[in-house]
Parts: structure tokens; sequence; C-alpha cells
């Protein structure tokens, strides 16, 4: 049991996961931060020196009173904003160095005629050498592929 964990929690996937649960938290606090001591008071001293965060609206029935803190609110949704922008951009960045790395491969998506046509090409094939060893259908359809492809870049 002890050997099965342990080569579950060293696989990278889960080591991967918990590096962006740590990294993601310690972001989260920078992001409030940011949120929070710079950006809700340059916009509060735009709005004429007013303290977002204390924005409220209260309403009183009978012997009770509800706050409704709209202004905390308002500075949840823009750490929210933030924190997406911040990964998008983020993730913007990986995903194009990880492109680079790989030499940017595209893969052409394959229409139904083409299918079919490899398709016919392998029952072509097939019918032809009937006495030759058979060999299962995915692998006829990947050599197929392979040897269009060699006779495209040619």
């Amino acid at each position: 049991m002890w050997k099965q964990f342990k080569t579950f929690a060293t696989k990278g996937n889960v080591l991967d996961l918990s590096i962006a649960v740590v990294i993601g938290g310690a972001f989260g606090k920078i992001i409030e931060s940011l949120v929070d001591d710079i950006v809700m008071p340059i916009v509060g001293l735009l709005m004429g020196g007013v303290n977002l965060q204390a924005l409220h609206v209260q309403f009183t029935l009978g012997k009770g009173t509800v706050y409704i803190q709209y202004g905390a609110f308002l500075q949840s949704a823009v750490d929210f904003f933030i924190i997406t922008f911040a990964i998008f951009l983020f993730l913007k960045v990986i995903l194009k160095l990880k492109g680079e790395s790989k030499g940017q491969v595209q893969f052409q998506k394959e229409t139904t005629d083409q299918i079919l046509g490899d398709i016919r090409d392998i029952i072509k094939e097939q019918s032809e050498n009937k006495g030759g060893i058979k060999k299962s259908p995915i692998i006829h359809i990947q050599e197929h592929k392979e040897k269009t492809a060699n006779d495209s870049n040619r």
C-alpha cells in the first residue's frame, strides 16, 4: 500500500497540482494586498475620498437593522477580475513558451472525406494482399497516415 501511495504521490500531475495550490494561495494574497492597499484607495480617492470598503446600505425594520456591505462586495469583485486577468496572462506566456519549445507542431484536422478515403485505401490494400499478414485496422490506418504524410512532404 505504501508503494502504491508513493507511486501516486510522485507522479508529475500530483506534484504539479500541489505546487500550483501553494503558489496560487500565495499569489492570491499578493493580489488581495494589491487591490486592498493600492487599487481601491486610488479608486476611492478618484471618487472623492470615499472608502469603498465601508460602503453599505442600511435597512431598518422595527427594532432590527441590517447592513448590506456592497463596498466589500465591490472589493471582492475587483480582486476576482484582477486575479483572473493575471492568471490569463500567465497562462498565455506559459502556453507560448510550451509552443516554442515543441517547435509549434500543428495538426491538421481531418475531414470525413479524408477519413473515408483512408479507409477505402486500406480496404483496397487488404484486397490486393489477400495472402499477406492480417493487421488490425488501427495499425493500417496509422501506417496509411504515415505513408500519405511522407508522400505529401516530398
